[in-house]
């Protein structure tokens, strides 16, 4: 058992060592997390240039408290009624981005000649962030909602997700096998644990904070919290989970008091310091010395996180609703790796699963990747105003409008719902047949010869034919009661019939590649990675074409509405009516709830184009038409100029509508309609 000379030592060397490597970074002008990382490499066991050496086991036990702290820190900053509202974004984009992940780190270790139990726990490994390497750096850089909202949301998604493969992993490691009832055990049993610390929390922990934050005493505030935070860490620990999920369960408790800043600025010293420990454990771990036998593994691993997490959760948080630029926000935001693949790459290890390389290798990626994220976050606004202005035309406004066409959505009509819910049920009973059936005929094929393996595969070939035909027409008929929710007909002229035809045929993609990534993640271990993917890609481009020649015919009928648009506020120039598009709206819903603005005397936005503005990048909202007295512009251009005594019709969510009225009249100017 380690004495107090022992953490004494090691708490100085690591700290004294921190605390020079932290200077030099910031007068390099270079996030602190970076000297943390180089200050544990110095001080660890792989680099022997350095004189001093920490005693890595007793530095890895205090990094434990700063997981909890910066989780409970993190905690305080989400009341849970914050959080339920990006659950739903959240959980898809979640499942979406860590299914399609262990998919392509399966594939990946495959390349590399590791075996297929090998590949799996490296797909395992590279499907889940860093949650303590987020926050910290969201805490340097002061990223703030709706980026921070979600990506918590997805790093608490992926967590649970970590929890289910640790499970499911041990049992194919010990031969136990890999059953659904004992999925949904896992499952059953983790849902009853998180309702359980709930509700037991919510009727203890805010009563007991407030009583304390009205004694005004901040060692108080300090003792009770950090014990709140340490209790329900060990209460997770205690039931198999992550002490960061119970660390960041008691930090939202706590937040309910509606106190959380005052809790936060009293723990933020005590959360500092332990924070540092675990950033300088991480660069311990790194050994240089791999770097130079399984470089090409460690990099194309490192290169398989940062290309693959930023596009896939770019992608889930954009079908899910959020705009270009929180979505690339939150895409460059968990390109990295951390303390849950440690864990899972570990697992591997000691169950004779993985050989020993895999656990080094996870550490150098997380490192590398590690060094990487404080750049790309502080590059995120930018790289995401650069892919916007990059989209091809066509797509730049039917992504504004395609947030407003899922806000639609969710105005429940009784017979619609019904109708998506049966379709829903349908098609993920035909995807979960197609899977089932794939796996048995993998599984049966080599154990049956002659004309039983005919008949087996005959068989098998007529049951994927009939259900995947039953697929294709559940798909279909989704895409259609989806779009027909967002955009039902009104009026004896179905004026939303091209809008909608694009959206159900956008919405086919969407669900299809949402169902396609959890199937590639179970079948890619039975069947052939190469005939899989070409599969995939096929399936894929077929729906991509459909949906393009949709957007095609939504082209002529967009520029059609855009010019009705600018006939109404011309009217109104006329005959000053309050509101120049309510008949629009009404008649006209596939244009996302267009709403007028005027460009007044003082506008900040006077003189300038709309590629100097970055309206849509900032904003989400497009300008569909504009009405000025030398002639109307339908569609304009990113290269328009604005003047004063514009009349804008913008287009997009409630949400980007309003941020954009208020980048317009940022200098007073009012705004109408």
């Amino acid at each position: 058992m380690p004495s107090a000379h022992d953490f004494l030592v090691t708490l100085a060397l690591v700290l004294g060592v921190a605390a020079v490597t932290t200077v030099v970074f910031h007068s390099l002008r270079q996030p602190v997390v970076l000297g943390y990382l180089v200050a544990g490499v110095l001080v660890g066991p792989h680099f022997s240039a350095f004189p001093l050496t920490a005693d890595t086991s007793l530095i890895q036990a205090l990094s434990e408290l700063g997981v909890i702290l910066l989780m409970f820190s993190l905690g305080l900053e989400f009341r849970l009624g914050a959080l339920a509202r990006v659950g739903p974004t959240a959980l898809v984009t979640g499942l979406f981005e860590s299914s399609a992940m262990v998919w392509l780190g399966y594939l990946a270790a495959r390349a590399f000649g590791w075996t297929s139990l090998e590949s799996i726990f490296t797909g395992a490994v590279v499907a889940i962030s860093s949650t303590t390497i987020v926050a910290r750096a969201f805490d340097d850089l002061k990223v703030k909602d709706p980026v921070k909202g979600l990506v918590v949301g997805v790093l608490l998604v992926e967590d649970l997700v970590a929890i289910v493969l640790m499970a499911s992993l041990t049992a194919l490691a010990t031969g136990a096998g890999l059953s659904a009832g004992a999925v949904g055990l896992t499952l059953a049993r983790l849902g009853a644990f998180l309702a359980a610390l709930l509700i037991g929390g919510l009727l203890l922990v805010p009563r007991v904070m407030r009583l304390v934050l009205r004694q005004g005493r901040d060692e108080m505030v300090v003792v009770t919290a950090v014990g709140l935070s340490f209790g329900f860490a060990l209460l997770a620990s205690s039931a198999g989970y992550s002490v960061a999920l119970g660390a960041f369960i008691a930090g939202s408790l706590v937040a309910e008091t509606g106190e959380g800043h005052r809790v936060e600025r009293a723990v933020r010293p005590v959360r500092d310091l332990f924070a540092a420990v675990f950033f300088v454990s991480v660069g311990m771990l790194l050994d240089p010395a791999l770097l130079t036998t399984a470089w090409p593994l460690v990099l194309a691993l490192a290169a398989l996180v940062l290309v693959g997490k930023v596009v896939l959760v770019t992608l889930g948080a954009f079908i899910t609703g959020n705009g270009v630029r929180t979505a690339v926000q939150s895409g460059l935001s968990l390109g990295q790796i951390g303390e849950f693949s440690f864990i899972i790459a570990g697992l591997g290890l000691s169950l004779g699963a993985t050989g020993p390389s895999l656990y080094p290798v996870a550490v150098a990626v997380s490192a590398l990747t590690t060094l990487v994220t404080p750049a790309l976050i502080r590059a995120s606004p930018k790289l995401a105003d650069a892919v916007d202005r990059r989209l091809p035309r066509r797509l730049q406004t039917l992504v504004s409008l395609y947030g407003s066409w899922l806000e639609r959505l969710k105005l429940h009509r009784p017979g619609s719902v019904s109708a998506v819910r049966k379709y829903v049920r349908l098609l993920l009973i035909d995807a979960g047949s197609i899977v089932a059936t794939l796996i048995g005929l993998s599984l049966l094929e080599s154990r049956l010869v002659g004309l039983w393996r005919f008949g087996l595969f005959a068989l098998g070939g007529g049951v994927l034919l009939t259900v995947g035909f039953g697929l294709a027409r559940g798909l279909r008929a989704l895409g259609d009661a989806l779009a027909t929710q967002a955009l039902p007909a009104a009026g004896r002229v179905d004026l939303a019939r091209s809008p909608r035809a694009a959206l159900a045929a956008l919405f086919r993609v969407v669900v299809m590649v949402l169902v396609l990534a959890p199937a590639l993640a179970l079948l890619t271990p039975f069947l052939p990675p190469l005939w899989l993917t070409a599969m995939t890609v096929l399936l894929l481009l077929s729906l991509l074409v459909s949906f393009w020649r949709r957007a095609t015919d939504f082209e002529g009928h967009l520029r059609a509405g855009a010019e009705v648009v600018a006939a109404a506020l011309s009217q109104n120039r006329a005959a000053s009516h309050a509101d120049p598009l309510h008949a629009v709206r009404e008649q006209l819903p596939g244009l996302g709830e267009p709403a007028s603005c005027v460009i007044s005397e003082g506008s900040a936005a006077a003189g300038k184009t709309l590629a100097e503005l970055n309206l849509r990048g900032l904003t989400g909202a497009t300008v569909l038409a504009i009405h000025r007295g030398g002639g109307d512009v339908v569609l304009p251009t990113a290269k328009e100029q604005l003047s004063v005594g514009d009349v804008l019709a913008l287009a997009g969510t409630t949400a980007s509508v309003e941020a954009a009225r208020a980048l317009l009249g940022a200098a007073g100017a009012p705004a109408v309609g």
